[in-house]
């Protein structure tokens, strides 16, 4: 959690976006992790030249500005000295100079970065604008962002998550970001790894890598600095495709501020042919894109062997097999349709992973989770890739709050299941004695073939009808005679004292 002192000054930075007129939500972000980008670059630098220092070294390995040199801006074309475009430099020379250079060349380096650590952020900056409108706004954002600590990345990975959640609650763009305690629930029940190879195809701004890095780092805190694992961490653990450069920027950002400096991310159409992914990831936690349709010349045919549909709900469950290696985890969020739908596809997919796969569990979740952006109602999936089957028996959990209201306010609220679907989970034994009455319940994989696949918690789950008496009509009509008796009978004594 973020102090109620840098909490103030991300929203003064904010505010100050919205006075200068930049009122979008997600440019406002944009332009904020633009600025985080400069300042981290000299941060880094200036940690390397002081322990360069402390190695009596005379230079820095690898240096992001090199030292007494020209760089030459390939827009323009003019020559500037790499150290007039630090951080720790450009700040102290004045609003409009400062402005000049940050918006000019200090941009324009950042766009065309070379390779390294920076290029997980910097690779996706081709189409990246310079919004900020004047130089008072500049400074004002600068010097907000001067005072935070880029080099503490628990820290700024909190302030970071913070922004994304401004950027939720402002009602706009949330189609980006799953709400973070069911990223956070999904995380703990897969239980990622330091061994992992994760992937989110539909990464958005990288919640569940994020958190899956969050929840490793802490689990793993005593045995997880072995340099190899430090590493993976950092570079190939991390897998995630966006179609919006916008949300990839955001997402490395995201990534980079939680010490994920080179994580596997690109620019790809998940569905496309252009994706050659097959079985190579260990873990797969998404939320993708659904309630839309395909060109189905545009998908690729190897998906479209396992669900022969143009609705990407069912392609990416397709591809999400298609890329899981053996063994490997999935938990997906999906719309309650591909639980009951009964065309081909739908039948198909489902069909796939119950018979083909091993299919685990079954969380159906209220309509209310996505609001204010959706009400659609929508379940998580959880499978292991296995290619011969190995499906006996299904969870189903019937989740009925999440700790927050289901109305658009989503305000917080002491019924919460989620600690009871990460505990029952994780003890399937217990689960056995539970009949179908109660909020979760196991059903036999024979049951869900019977009954055509369908995954939808209520085929299954018994509801108990308790039968109710009602007083006879007789009765009513008796109570209803003694009412109007007492009526009359006091109207008839207020008339009286009335006359007196």
């Amino acid at each position: 959690m973020i102090t109620g002192e840098i909490k103030n000054k991300i929203d003064q930075i904010w505010d100050t976006f919205f006075v200068a007129g930049v009122t979008n939500p997600i440019t406002v972000l944009e332009q904020m992790t633009y600025i985080f980008f400069m300042k981290m670059l000299d941060d880094k630098q200036l940690q390397e030249e002081d322990n360069a220092r402390g190695f009596e070294q005379e230079e820095v390995p690898n240096p992001t500005f090199l030292v007494g040199q020209m760089w030459k801006n390939p827009e323009t074309g003019v020559e500037v000295p790499y150290e007039q475009m630090r951080w720790s430099v450009f700040r102290h020379t004045g609003p409009e100079n400062m402005f000049n250079m940050v918006r000019q060349n200090v941009f324009e380096f950042i766009k065309h970065i070379g390779t390294g650590e920076e290029s997980a952020y910097s690779r996706y900056m081709k189409n990246a604008i310079f919004l900020i409108p004047n130089a008072r706004t500049l400074i004002k954002v600068v010097d907000g962002v001067d005072s935070l600590d880029m080099n503490n990345r628990d820290a700024m990975g909190d302030v970071y998550e913070y922004i994304l959640g401004k950027m939720a609650a402002s009602g706009t763009n949330g189609q980006f970001r799953t709400p973070r305690h069911i990223i956070r629930m999904i995380v703990e029940l897969m239980e990622p790894t330091p061994k992992d190879y994760i992937c989110d195809p539909a990464m958005g701004s990288a919640g569940f890598l994020v958190e899956s890095v969050k929840y490793i780092k802490k689990k793993y805190e005593m045995s997880f600095y072995v340099s190899e694992d430090v590493l993976h961490m950092k570079t190939s653990m991390i897998n995630g495709y966006d179609t919006d450069q916008t949300m990839l920027r955001i997402g490395a950002m995201n990534l980079m501020l939680h010490d994920v400096t080179a994580p596997e991310l690109a620019w790809r159409d998940s569905l496309s042919e252009q994706n050659e992914d097959q079985s190579c990831y260990s873990l797969i936690m998404a939320n993708p894109p659904f309630a839309g349709s395909l060109d189905k010349g545009n998908i690729n045919k190897k998906i479209l062997a396992y669900a022969n549909t143009t609705k990407t709900e069912l392609l990416f469950l397709a591809q999400f097999v298609r890329s899981l290696e053996l063994g490997g985890r999935c938990a997906s969020i999906v719309p309650d349709g591909v639980l009951f739908g009964t065309s081909k596809a739908h039948v198909a997919i489902r069909k796939e992973i119950v018979d083909n796969q091993q299919l685990k569990a079954v969380i159906s979740m209220p309509s209310g989770v996505f609001k204010p952006y959706a009400g659609v109602s929508t379940a998580v999936l959880i499978f292991t890739k296995t290619n011969c089957g190995g499906t006996d028996k299904v969870w189903f959990y019937d989740m009925k709050a999440d700790g927050f209201s289901l109305d658009d306010k989503r305000t917080a609220i002491n019924d919460n299941d989620i600690p009871d679907i990460v505990k029952r989970y994780h003890d399937m034994a217990g689960e056995t004695s539970r009949s179908r009455k109660e909020q979760s319940f196991l059903v036999p994989v024979e049951e869900i073939r019977q009954n055509d696949y369908d995954l939808s918690i209520n085929k299954y789950k018994e509801i108990e009808r308790v039968k109710v008496e009602y007083e006879s009509v007789e009765s009513l009509l008796d109570q209803l005679d003694h009412i109007e008796a007492e009526y009359v009978k006091g109207y008839g004594r207020l008339a009286k004292m009335l006359e007196q």
